[in-house]
């Protein structure tokens, strides 16, 4: 049959061959076509059941999130064995806030329900200890304005700070880290706006009221068992305690310079002789017979550090009492913690506050008290 003949149906007269042809193509496109469409489906369904779902993904950032709140919840149980770490964590604890926005991030990111359920533990846990912290507690009224100030042996500047801290119009003023050289400066500065004033060693205290019984407290700068056989050295008086005069009657104070907290690479945060001074800080203050009593100076630590728990089972912060935020004063030009305290016992903190930076590396700070 020639090539280009076409088989006819006899009843119909149509080219049979030409038409079932046809036919037979559409159809195996379709059942192709279907074929694709059905393993396309079947390959989406396998992927969408293999992906994890929203309670499943991040299970890092969970991990880490409940870790977080954990370490805030029970940073009084982190050893301190080891380089001191527990009070290190203590000292600046309020900064593990931050790791919360950059997890939530991650969670949204990795869309992790699991994670963000998760990051609740340290929201509510870092709120419960410094949530109080946020706001503005301070309320009018104070009787008395006392400042205290780590003026800073290596301050280029001490006449400029002595007027910095006259204008700010404290009644008592409490300086620590005073030089010979500097103590000069500071008394001709101070002269003129508070006329009385008393120095043990490295601190004083000057005020515009009367000073009485003025005495050095050994806070055990010179350890070890032929200690208690020497006479205090004077470059190692770094506390004092006395009585101020008001209207209301005795007001004791207490200016300390505790020892100074150090890290290195083979002791670690090493705050021996720090803890030392703190618990001989609170041994006195529980032997005061006065029910008023006033802890100003530079205590080289954070209230949350569990080297402090003596003097705090006693005395309150004015910054806790009354502050507004967390009032962090070192070091002065970005302050990341407080270590600058004003601790009271009978009287009542109205505002707390810090003062701008002077020629220290510390800012002063101040609190006004009421009866």
């Amino acid at each position: 049959m020639p090539e280009d003949e076409t088989v006819t149906d006899s009843k119909r007269g149509r080219p049979v061959a030409q038409v079932d042809t046809v036919d037979t193509v559409d159809t195996a496109e379709t059942v192709e076509g279907g074929a694709v469409a059905w393993r396309t489906r079947v390959r989406r369904a396998i992927v969408a059941c293999s992906r994890p779902g929203p309670w499943k993904r991040g299970p890092v950032l969970a991990a880490l999130a409940l870790l977080l709140g954990l370490l805030l919840m029970l940073h009084a149980k982190i050893p301190n064995r080891i380089g001191n770490l527990g009070s290190l964590v203590e000292t600046f604890l309020p900064w593990f806030g931050l790791f919360v926005p950059v997890l939530l991030a991650g969670a949204l990111w990795r869309r992790s329900a699991s994670a963000v359920a998760a990051l609740l533990l340290p929201v509510v846990v870092w709120l419960n200890l410094y949530g109080g912290l946020l706001g503005d507690k301070s309320r009018p009224g104070g009787d008395l304005i006392v400042v205290s100030h780590n003026v800073g042996a290596e301050n280029p500047d001490p006449a400029g700070t002595a007027r910095d801290l006259a204008a700010s119009g404290a009644d008592v003023l409490a300086l620590e880290e005073l030089t010979e050289h500097a103590t000069g400066t500071y008394e001709k500065e101070l002269a003129k706006a508070y006329p009385f004033h008393a120095t043990q060693g490295t601190v004083g205290l000057w005020s515009r009221l009367p000073l009485s019984d003025t005495r050095p407290i050994d806070i055990k700068m010179d350890y070890g068992p032929l200690a208690a056989t020497k006479p205090l050295d004077m470059a190692e008086i770094r506390a004092l305690r006395t009585t101020v005069t008001t209207d209301q009657g005795p007001l004791v104070m207490y200016v300390a310079h505790l020892a100074s907290a150090r890290v290195n690479p083979r002791g670690g945060f090493t705050t021996d002789q720090r803890d030392r001074g703190a618990q001989a800080l609170g041994e006195a203050v529980a032997a005061e017979p006065n029910k008023r009593v006033v802890l100003l100076g530079d205590l080289n630590g954070a209230m949350d550090d569990r080297a402090f728990a003596d003097l705090t089972a006693q005395l309150r912060s004015a910054q806790d009492v009354a502050g507004d935020g967390f009032g962090f004063t070192w070091p002065a030009g970005f302050p990341v913690a407080r270590i600058d305290q004003i601790l009271v016992r009978g009287v009542e903190p109205a505002r707390s506050w810090v003062l701008p930076a002077t020629g220290s590396d510390h800012r002063p700070v101040a609190a006004a008290i009421g009866w």
